[in-house]
């Protein structure tokens, strides 16, 4: 397993002056970055990819950040239109910067948390499915996996287990969708974190660390012991990438509601838990 970090530690907007977070995070141990892109065209492809060869980092993922406009389960069909738009733009990052994943939450805008009547749950899993085949066609044509991110409840009422992202991958029926968990979601959501990994298998092709309070892996409550030995039966070899935040960070803050320090900084959670994460995982 290679371990990563996400630039959302740092910064909710990468640009190219971001780069030089790089030699740092090379520095810590780190093997890969990585990188939410916000919107296309907020940094130069070229310029960091090279950034990152020269400091002997990869690119781990390109993260997806799904915001009102971007909703592909409807019924605004503006937004389906830009949320179909923008996962082609990941895909075509991911492709650029020579990484083979475009993660996160690409069903529904992130923050969307409503009591719908099944009637209208039906309906919306219906739309998903079939604007996520025409993103999977666009993806099967670059050669990039699509990872869905199952959330927890407060900030998705579409797909909140691992179970959720299965089922949606069946339906699909592309080879190019694949699940992503977060171990922060799965200590809120799953009734067994473990298991959902084992459930996951050999569709689990992208992973994130966080503590149970979005802090550093390893301070807190997540069954850590467990979930590397689920990772290793599962003989993953992907990337585990840490996506932790603090309050330094502030537009990520107030919309993870991180309120409270709970390292002394960014660079201090970054060591701590890579050191964690290296100690903890096979190689």
């Amino acid at each position: 397993m290679k371990i990563g970090m996400n630039t959302l530690l740092f910064t909710a907007y990468f640009k190219d002056e971001h780069t030089k977070l790089f030699k740092k995070i090379k520095d810590i141990g780190f093997d890969g970055v990585e990188i939410a892109l916000a919107a296309k065209g907020d940094f130069d492809y070229k310029r960091t990819a090279d950034a990152m060869r020269k400091q002997g980092l990869e690119c781990a993922a390109i993260c997806g950040m799904f915001g009102t406009d971007r909703d592909i389960r409807g019924p605004n069909k503006a937004y389906i239109k830009n949320g179909i738009q923008y996962s082609r733009d990941l895909i075509d990052c991911a492709k650029a910067l020579g990484c083979e994943i475009a993660a996160g939450p690409s069903y529904s805008a992130v923050g969307r948390a409503n009591m719908e009547t099944p009637e209208d749950r039906k309906v919306q899993w219906k739309t998903v499915v079939q604007n996520l085949k025409e993103i999977c066609k666009y993806a099967e044509d670059q050669g990039i996996y699509v990872a869905l991110e199952p959330l927890n409840r407060f900030e998705t009422d579409f797909m909140n287990i691992c179970g959720d992202a299965i089922r949606m991958i069946k339906e699909v029926g592309s080879p190019m969708l694949k699940v992503h968990l977060d171990t922060f979601h799965m200590n809120i959501e799953e009734k067994d974190s473990v298991q959902a990994i084992l459930d996951a298998g050999d569709l689990l092709y992208h992973f994130h660390t966080s503590e149970n309070d979005r802090g550093t892996p390893g301070t807190g409550q997540v069954p850590w012991k467990g979930i590397a030995k689920a990772l290793k039966k599962i003989k993953y070899k992907r990337w585990v990438c840490i996506e932790s935040f603090t309050p330094d960070n502030k537009i990520i803050a107030k919309a993870a509601s991180v309120w409270r320090q709970t390292e002394k900084n960014e660079i201090s959670l970054a060591e701590k838990g890579f050191k964690f994460l290296k100690e903890l995982l096979p190689n």
